[in-house]
């Protein structure tokens, strides 16, 4: 089996003046080490080993998004690292090529996100997720616009959808698998605080609702049925005094807590409070045969948010770090708008997080669901209650869940993950059989991929 061709991209350098490693200078905290360590550049490389047989029908690129500050930078928080998409093209059950680029924003300019003119929403980092809708690529992330990108990981630049977009736009919007459109929302620190959007499967900003909210919480996930959108209003809170340190969101329980349903047709948001927590990354919803909304996603209580929180934003502190590995448990919602109650309950006391599923489904009632562990990817049947454990061997990403052509079961297709060796030693794009989680392929990347956080299938 050859080794991969690989070739530096030259375009990639570090700034003029700064140093090329932390390390040599400082002790480097977490956001900065270890697994989540940046890499210095930008490379490409072709003809990539495979393991196993990858599917011919599995044509496309698989991109997954994450911070990867520049050498040299601290941004002082994970989630505020310049943004980093890798990518892999496949076809005809070859793994063609490989290449990481720097999302090229005006933050990775120098550019400021807030000055005595405002919030510039095109100096973001860019870098939590990426999309393709109505023929646009997108990488996002929740504080600012998002940023165009060619199928071979080009910028082309900040996209406002014609000028009618004037919020940020959520790293986790929705595409309706009937109608095409992409139901999604702008949160920000002064008001309005929560904004709505709706694009048209064509692509063009067709609707923007202010929904109110007392203050400026951070909302990174929310979900869609097929009649209503639900909100996730927690304890998450800005805090002006933190500006300029990381990120500058705190724990507030004078807050409260509480989920939000709203008709999608129009009509007042209805508010349920819920027992305090916050939650980053919501599985599916629907409305069930008895009218109710069921809602099933990962779910912090205050002291694992802590926990995470200090360890991804800056602190040294090795027991900080350790906690921040995990402790966010499957939960589910159930609202019942005929008499207004609410019911709220624990799936698994597994430690998980970024929960995926065949979105084909998406605000319909689903049987699977798909998380990650530290070592291991869990598959979930939520109407039965069991579980799969699939082993990988190292730190898996996202499971990105890709449908087989012609599938009839919701399970029927594969699972697209980065894995990387708990050394840091190098990555692996790994593909499993999404029924029973049996190994398919993997195909050795060139490079470690540092930890991130969303990926995508592009089909061809």
């Amino acid at each position: 089996m050859n080794e991969p061709t690989a070739t530096a991209h030259p375009s990639a350098s570090a700034p003029a003046g700064e140093p090329a490693d932390l390390e040599t200078t400082m002790t480097l905290p977490d956001h900065l080490s270890g697994l989540r360590a940046p890499v210095a550049d930008e490379t490409d490389a072709v003809d990539l080993p495979v393991t196993g047989t990858l599917p011919a029908d599995l044509t496309g690129r698989y991109f997954r998004n994450g911070p990867n500050p520049l050498p040299g930078r601290d941004p002082g928080h994970w989630f505020t690292g310049d943004g980093m998409l890798h990518g892999v093209r496949l076809r005809d059950g070859r793994a063609e090529w490989y290449r990481n680029r720097w999302v090229r924003t005006r933050r990775l300019d120098g550019a400021p996100f807030a000055g005595r003119e405002g919030v510039d929403l095109t100096a973001t980092p860019a870098n939590t997720s990426v999309i393709r809708h109505a023929g646009r690529i997108l990488a996002l992330v929740e504080v600012g616009l998002p940023y165009e990108m060619t199928p071979e990981l080009e910028t082309v630049g900040p996209c406002d959808f014609g000028g009618r977009l004037t919020t940020a736009m959520t790293a986790h919007p929705k595409e309706d698998p009937v109608t095409g459109e992409l139901h999604f929302f702008g949160y920000g620190f002064t008001p309005p605080y929560l904004t709505y959007h709706r694009l048209s499967a064509r692509g063009e900003l067709v609707e923007s609702r202010v929904v109110d909210v007392p203050g400026p919480t951070m909302i990174h996930d929310f979900a869609v049925t097929e009649r209503h959108v639900l909100w996730l209003d927690l304890p998450v809170v800005f805090d002006l005094e933190l500006l300029g340190a990381g990120m500058p969101y705190r724990w507030d329980e004078a807050y409260g807590a509480r989920l939000g349903v709203m008709p999608r047709d129009g009509g007042t948001t209805r508010w349920y409070d819920i027992d305090p927590c916050y939650v980053f990354h919501v599985g599916n919803a629907c409305e069930d045969e008895h009218g109710r909304i069921v809602l099933d996603a990962v779910r912090y209580p205050r002291a694992r948010f802590a926990a995470l929180w200090s360890g991804i934003g800056g602190s040294p502190d090795p027991a900080a770090s350790a906690a921040a590995s995990g402790g966010a448990h499957l939960h589910r919602w159930t609202l019942d708008p005929a008499v207004g109650a609410l019911k709220e309950e624990p799936l698994d006391d597994r430690d998980v997080e970024f929960p995926t599923f065949n979105e084909s489904r998406l605000g319909r009632s689903s049987r699977f669901l798909y998380t990650v562990t530290n070592d291991a990817v869990v598959k979930y049947d939520t109407r039965t209650g069991a579980s799969q454990v699939r082993d990988v061997g190292g730190a898996p990403g996202e499971a990105v869940y890709v449908p087989a052509p012609g599938a009839s079961a919701e399970d029927d297709g594969r699972l697209l993950s980065i894995v990387t060796d708990h050394s840091g030693d190098g990555s692996e794009l790994l593909v499993l059989d999404a029924a029973d989680l049996e190994f398919v392929a993997s195909v050795r990347l060139p490079r470690r991929v540092p930890m991130g956080f969303h990926g995508r299938w592009i089909e061809d």
